[in-house]
């Protein structure tokens, strides 16, 4: 079973890759796939009843990108179908420099790489790594045409760039076909905002009713690079689509799903998406209106997640107006809660979301006080220790009895040697009779588990901490210390506390258990510096909480 998993680990980072097709339609090809029904085809037609509107191969290769830059993005708009692509997410590098460990590694005469400060690329048009936001409008059967992701827009001008004072950017860009049918596509940048308004605004100057609906879609190739959605300690972050109904709430619907199914769902409000590991990208329709989810997976290897909303009828000379929104940015759980409701979902804590996000609420409040996530894990270990207080009582009560009773559990062994039932009835009697549980000490530890994965989860996939420094070497409490010296730290300190607990009567299990803290402390050495902080701080708390008990029992005589 290992060789197999490494295997298909090893093909899917490293194996063959499909070709992938231009995004340009050719005069005369073919309807293209990626294209959802025509507003007024049955739900069960194939996705071919559908023509884009196809650009001349010049006109085509004369298309040119519209530059954008805010506060917190830089972009590129594609005039061939308006298409939102190279988008920079300016606030966020690649890698972030950490002073202290390059000053310690150069006195030790290591060479020191400059990081990567470029920023983190969310969308690109890289044909490898394809990923970019379509939007366009799909008329009825019969009617004049309407622009769609391959038809080339006229722009204003060539580049916008908010400028200082200025709380919003527009973006315009116009379509008109021969019969006097215009569309013009508006883009609105807000300061200090990761969300893109979109208004497709229809004016019918055909002189006939025209009726049509909107489209928007995100188009992507797979991340093939482990080390791109990869969470430190060894675990992959989802990487995938997922949707919001007012049904189901939230849904993963990843690339596998796609292939087996093809997504129909209709729902009020909602949204489509595409995460990754600390940003999201999702389309946002209006959550007054009935809108329709779809997927479709491409022959070149690439997925599609949208939505598109219900007909509107245009009468002649008259106009009318489609709006959706386009967020682009980091999973900031707050900001993401005032966009739309669920967004703040896509920040994934798997099935422990329901212990994660109180977890993450205590951090952020106490972040605001203090301003450092360090000291806010530290601030919230002390919480789960008050919270747990009362079981951990009881369980190092309960080692504290069971250490004071050890040298008579060895003898009752010597002397019972060759009669294990009769020892098992006499150690048993002894429990009784000292009124001590020997799984007393287990619960706490139990209980502890699904809030430490929980935990692991909120330090791994909480943007916040990425690139958040602590104090000294470690300037990125969501990767593994640099130095290791937070990992050996609570290797230590679990050994003082095994110290204080009850040796297993068992020899063989005694040498187990010895070997304890070498094993966690090798597993720690790969797990985010904030979760072992967080361990380092809890073992601390237990070892003066058990060693206080533990004297008071034998004060106790």
């Amino acid at each position: 079973m290992l060789v197999m998993m490494l295997w298909q680990a090893w093909e899917q980072d490293y194996g063959p890759k499909p070709a992938v097709a231009t995004t340009v339609a050719p005069e005369g090809a073919k309807p293209a796939e990626d294209l959802p029904l025509s507003a007024d085809a049955s739900a069960n037609a194939p996705a071919a009843t559908q023509t884009p509107v196809n650009v001349p191969v010049s006109q085509a290769a004369a298309a040119k990108t519209i530059k954008i830059t805010t506060d917190v993005l830089a972009l590129e708009i594609d005039v061939q179908g308006a298409t939102v692509t190279n988008l920079d997410l300016l606030s966020y590098p690649i890698e972030k420099a950490n002073t202290v460990v390059d000053s310690l590694r150069q006195l030790v005469g290591f060479t020191i790489n400059k990081p990567n400060s470029t920023p983190v690329r969310l969308f690109t048009s890289d044909e490898e790594k394809t990923f970019v936001a379509q939007s366009g409008l799909i008329a009825g059967t019969g009617l004049a045409a309407a622009p769609n992701h391959y038809t080339v827009f006229i722009g204003e001008r060539d580049s916008y760039s908010l400028q200082a004072g200025q709380d919003s950017l527009t973006v315009p860009l116009t379509w008109t076909d021969n019969n006097g049918l215009v569309i013009t596509k508006q883009f609105t940048f807000k300061r200090g905002s990761y969300e893109i308004v979109l208004n497709q605004k229809v004016s019918n100057n055909t002189g006939k009713p025209w009726s049509g609906r909107q489209y928007s879609q995100l188009l992507k190739a797979p991340d093939t690079n482990s080390g791109g959605n990869m969470l430190t300690g060894g675990m992959r972050a989802y990487d995938g689509g997922v949707i919001y109904t007012e049904k189901n709430k939230y849904q993963k619907i990843s690339f596998d799903d796609m292939q087996d199914e093809t997504l129909d769902v209709t729902t009020q409000g909602g949204w489509t998406a595409m995460i990754q590991h600390y940003f999201a990208s999702a389309w946002i329709p209006p959550k007054d209106q009935e809108n329709h989810f779809y997927t479709k997976v491409l022959k070149d290897g690439r997925y599609v997640i949208g939505t598109y909303s219900p007909t509107i009828n245009v009468a002649a000379n008259g106009s009318a107006e489609f709006v959706s929104s386009l967020f682009a940015g980091p999973k900031v759980q707050p900001m993401m809660e005032k966009i739309a409701t669920g967004l703040e979902l896509t920040v994934d804590y798997s099935v422990l979301t329901f212990i994660g996000k109180p977890i993450y609420s205590l951090l952020n409040f106490i972040h605001n006080v203090v301003g450092n996530w360090g000291v806010a894990i530290i601030g919230v270990t002390f919480c789960i220790k008050l919270l747990f207080f009362p079981l951990s009582q009881a369980s190092f009560r309960s080692m504290a009895k069971m250490r004071k009773i050890q040298p008579r559990l060895k003898e009752l062994q010597e002397r019972f040697a060759d009669d294990r039932p009769r020892f098992n009835t006499e150690m048993m009697a002894l429990y009784k009779k000292e009124k001590v549980n020997p799984l007393g000490g287990c619960l706490p530890i139990l209980i502890q588990i699904p809030v430490f994965m929980a935990l692991y989860w909120v330090l791994s996939e909480t943007i916040e901490f990425r690139q958040a420094p602590f104090l000294l070497w470690i300037q990125d409490l969501s990767i593994q210390d640099p130095f290791f010296i937070l990992p050996v730290i609570m290797g230590i300190s679990m050994k003082i506390q095994q110290g204080l607990n009850p040796a297993p009567i068992d020899p063989l299990q005694a040498k187990v258990m010895k070997m304890f803290p070498i094993v966690f402390t090798v597993f720690f050495l790969f797990f985010p510096a904030g979760l072992v902080l967080y361990w380092v701080i809890n073992n601390t708390l237990s070892i003066i909480q058990q060693t206080y008990i533990t004297k008071q029992i034998e004060k106790a005589g």
